[in-house]
């Protein structure tokens, strides 16, 4: 194998991993303000499921009252 043939793999193979880095960067980045967005979502569920439940609660009763129609 020559030089110029090995030098040319290195630069290859160094050029791949520039790319690659890059790209793992990018990835992480979106999955890092998935996650963000995912968070803020479940805590708002969270806050929207209790507000659910207190307003079951501090509804008023069915009235002991015959229906309309007696």
């Amino acid at each position: 194998m020559t030089d110029k043939t090995f030098a040319d793999r290195i630069d290859a193979l160094e050029m791949r991993l520039t790319y690659q880095e890059e790209t793992i960067e990018t990835l992480n980045q979106a999955v890092t303000a998935q996650w963000k967005q995912i968070d803020a979502l479940t805590r708002q569920l969270a806050e929207l499921g209790e507000r659910v439940r207190e307003a079951e609660a501090n509804r008023p009763g069915p009235a002991n009252e015959p229906p309309p129609h007696y």
